[in-house]
């Protein structure tokens, strides 16, 4: 059975500063006409920053859409133009103050592929060394370490909420338990 879906008309109901969002005409696999609205993004990075004692370090922020502070990995969305791998190099110092010797490609996923065209990468670091943050004037945020048994449990018990997060905590947890990495 066909699948694909083909994109008529490009309708952009509003053009933000990190989002676009659209109501586009589309066809359906079956020639139908149907509308799709979509929001766009940049896309992101998450960097999973592993210390010598075998904790991640999380940053706790203020999240407005769910007026809540919440941990969270390193993490920042994509400049125009900028290598995924870059930004999460540059993310975790910006944010965590600190630079790694090692990282590992952890994959990408599409956090809500429904709607969104975000397209979010997953990196690990280790081997890392503490230098100074170096935040946005509109980031306030907090640095910790978890040790990464205590943020598999928060992913499993739901304290940690964020689905970059759960995914890259889980993701190092399976690379250190089978010895890859």
């Amino acid at each position: 059975m066909k699948l694909e879906e083909k994109t008529v008309k490009k309708n952009y109901i509003y053009h933000g500063r990190i989002i676009n969002v659209r109501n586009d005409d589309a066809e359906l696999p079956n020639g139908k006409p149907c509308r799709r609205e979509v929001v766009e993004h940049p896309g992101g990075v998450c960097i999973a920053a592993l210390t010598e004692d075998n904790e991640l370090l999380f940053v706790r922020q203020f999240r407005y859409p769910y007026m809540e502070v919440i941990p969270e990995l390193p993490a920042g969305k994509l400049e125009k133009g900028e290598d995924p791998f870059e930004t999460g190099k540059r993310e975790l110092e910006e944010e965590a103050g600190c630079v790694a010797d090692e990282y590992y490609d952890l994959g990408k996923f599409y956090p809500s592929p429904g709607y969104c065209g975000e397209i979010i990468h997953l990196y690990a670091a280790k081997g890392l060394t503490y230098t100074h943050q170096h935040l946005d004037v509109d980031e306030f945020l907090n640095v910790e370490k978890i040790p990464l048994e205590t943020a598999v449990e928060m992913v499993m018990s739901n304290e940690i909420k964020d689905g970059k997060s759960q995914a890259a905590v889980l993701k190092v947890k399976q690379l250190r338990d089978k010895g890859l990495w």
